[in-house]
């Protein structure tokens, strides 16, 4: 077995503290929103100028004008404010922004991530990953394990153009939890999916890790 995406976002939720400010990238991230904990109270912002977005609106009532950088159609809150990319950017690289929860196509044993282009294929620009990763003080990735071929997506180092070095602290799929060491670089297991074996991330993980658990069953 292995998470859903709507669970890889509730254990991702699981690392949000209360008065965090969180920018969630685009995809699974997004689904982030709908798993906060009770009693956890976050402001979510948006690099594209808001902060203290609400929940996606109900059919029939999205506001075309009102979205989120992935340009999907959010609400606002009493609470929420408007201002301009430049003050959002200043934001993210001033450091003010406690958390981001990004996806990713890569993800190297030393932290580095890829996660905004495919050579070759077209796209509409870097958006604010590149900033999220370098400014923020803590980056949550939320991905496949694999690809759609089955190919390991941790990897040695990436193959794909790097969005930032050194710039994950957990990383979460959809078979396991890794935490990763910025510092000196290397993955360690804290976290299985719910039927899923050390064996099997063993065999889909293309670098090595250590382990902070135990396979249920082994004294290894």
């Amino acid at each position: 077995m292995a998470w859903t995406r709507d669970q890889m976002a509730a254990r991702a939720a699981r690392e949000l503290s209360d008065g965090d400010y969180v920018n969630l990238g685009i995809g699974i991230p997004t689904l982030v929103a709908n798993h906060v904990p009770p009693g956890v109270n976050v402001t979510l912002q948006s690099e594209n100028g808001m902060l203290g977005m609400g929940p996606f609106p109900f059919e029939g009532e999205a506001d075309p004008d009102l979205i989120n950088a992935g340009k999907q159609t959010i609400t606002a809150l009493p609470t929420s404010s408007f201002f301009s990319s430049a003050d959002s950017f200043a934001m993210i690289r001033g450091g003010h922004v406690d958390l981001a929860i990004l996806g990713a196509m890569e993800v190297s044993e030393t932290g580095d991530i890829a996660n905004w282009t495919i050579p070759g294929k077209m796209l509409k620009g870097m958006g604010g990953a590149m900033d999220l990763v370098a400014g923020v003080k803590r980056v949550v990735v939320v991905m496949d394990h694999t690809s759609k071929h089955g190919d390991s997506k941790i990897l040695p180092a990436c193959t794909l153009p790097l969005t930032g070095q050194r710039s994950v602290d957990l990383l979460i799929t959809d078979l396991c939890v890794f935490s990763c060491d910025r510092k000196v670089g290397g993955l360690t297991l804290i976290e299985l999916a719910a039927g899923v074996t050390l064996d099997d991330v063993r065999s889909r993980t293309g670098v090595p890790f250590e382990k902070a658990i135990q396979e249920q069953g082994s004294d290894a």
